[in-house]
């Protein structure tokens, strides 16, 4: 292959390639402009060969050559063989077109899987996760010494934490980021059927077990495994996987095959695991051997200087989602994001972050845009919590500061927001104690 290479025009090849017709030499002794050059003809001194050549044509463009030697026979048409083998060269091109057309798919596949990869790496960095009080710091110590070994991790915390968030960090930060990042949320699976999806199954093992199938582990072989709700799976479950651990090893369901495996494991858990050995509910082996590296993720209200700084995070990413320009949080419902003590964490900030923005139609988000399990009687500002006077005088205060920060501290401007004169903007702000210079 190598020494059968041609410019366009060089040679039989080059000129059919050049020209797109076919050429048919009765001795290829006697023709000067046949090369030889693949030196491949091994035949007797005196044997004389015929050449045929003819182009390989798709959707008008001659994609290749293809050509037959032949030992020269007088009776024989060499017009009769270009038929024949113009008539093969068509079904070539054919198949040589669904073979582009596949190549260039799966160049499209492997160019997006690299920028999806590439994606996954920058969206789970760990400066991504957002956090800056001193207990998000630790954790992310921990990612960092943790994620370039082999360690089993187990991610301890509240639901709505972020321990999926941290699991993925680990990952695309380590060496195995470029292999398979599998997921599973034993939770979610019913006892008789999370064996089958750990460790897969043979055919015939069980009724409905129609074909074999690969679990997770055998799935993200050299890879991760993240078992999310850990503490949800059975004992019987757990004896596998215990020997799983120690020995990279395992049998399909219904299989005798001992399959070995390369897989770094990591968990998450809600619950007090150490409570669940104790109850017998959890084997204490296996906990030891899944409680390798610890990290806890403290719930949202033992990190409250991270509320605003996750508020503000959700705000831009819905705004963005909902074609909606809000710029900012007033100072009441700031008040009310951080008095709340966030039962569900995160995600349940995240909620309520989505559902202002789709009820808000203005530039700020007020209290009243707020979920009403915000809104308690004393921080809402408007229930029973306060008399009527004080809401209407706490309202005006929220309104006045809103179009002062909006307008820089120009009062002139901030009364025209409010259509009001200046004196009685300048009036109610002495009142409220507002000074219009702190916001310029």
């Amino acid at each position: 292959m190598e020494k059968g290479k041609y410019k366009l025009g060089e040679g039989i090849t080059g000129k059919v390639i050049q020209t797109g017709k076919a050429v048919t030499i009765s001795k290829i002794s006697e023709e000067p402009l046949f090369l030889n050059r693949t030196a491949s003809r091994k035949t007797a001194i005196d044997q004389e060969l015929s050449f045929i050549c003819v182009p390989v044509i798709n959707n008008k463009h001659v994609i290749g050559a293809l050509s037959v030697d032949k030992p020269y026979d007088k009776a024989y048409k060499l017009s009769e063989g270009k038929r024949l083998l113009l008539v093969i060269a068509t079904m070539i091109a054919r198949h040589v077109a669904n073979l582009e057309k596949i190549r260039l798919e799966k160049e499209h596949l492997r160019r997006e899987n690299r920028r999806l990869r590439d994606e996954l790496e920058n969206k789970y960095k760990i400066n991504n996760i957002i956090g800056n009080s001193n207990k998000m710091r630790e954790v992310f110590q921990m990612i960092s010494q943790v994620s370039r070994s082999n360690a089993t991790v187990l991610i301890r915390g509240e639901s709505g934490t972020g321990k999926e968030l941290v699991a993925n960090s680990i990952h695309y930060n380590s060496l195995r980021a470029k292999q398979p990042f599998i997921k599973v949320n034993c939770a979610a699976l019913p006892s008789n059927l999370i064996e089958s999806e750990l460790f897969g199954h043979e055919k015939g093992a069980f009724t409905g077990a129609l074909n074999q199938k690969k679990g997770k582990f055998e799935l993200s072989h050299k890879g991760t495994l993240f078992l999310d709700e850990i503490g949800s799976i059975d004992l019987n479950t757990q004896v596998n996987l215990l020997r799983v651990l120690q020995e990279k090893e395992f049998e399909r369901v219904g299989g005798e095959k001992t399959i070995k495996i390369n897989v770094r494991i990591m968990t998450a858990t809600n619950k007090n695991l150490e409570d669940a050995v104790e109850n017998d509910t959890f084997r204490g082996d296996l906990y030891y051997r899944l409680n390798v590296f610890p990290i806890y993720i403290p719930p949202l209200r033992e990190r409250k200087t991270d509320i605003l700084l996750l508020a503000d995070h959700f705000l831009e990413k819905y705004t963005k989602e909902n074609f909606k320009e809000i710029r900012r949080f007033s100072t009441p419902a700031i008040d009310m994001l951080m008095a709340y003590h966030w039962p569900g964490n995160v995600r349940e900030l995240e909620n309520c972050i989505e559902r202002a923005v789709l009820l808000c139609e203005e530039g700020v988000i007020h209290t009243y845009h707020l979920p009403p399990t915000l809104q308690t009687g004393a921080e809402s500002n408007t229930l029973t919590g306060l008399s009527l006077e004080d809401a209407v005088a706490a309202l005006e205060k929220e309104m006045i500061i809103d179009a002062l920060k909006n307008t820089r501290g120009n009062a002139t401007l901030a009364a025209q927001m409010l259509k009001t004169t200046v004196r009685k903007f300048n009036y109610k702000s002495k009142k409220n104690m507002i000074n219009y210079r702190d916001y310029r």
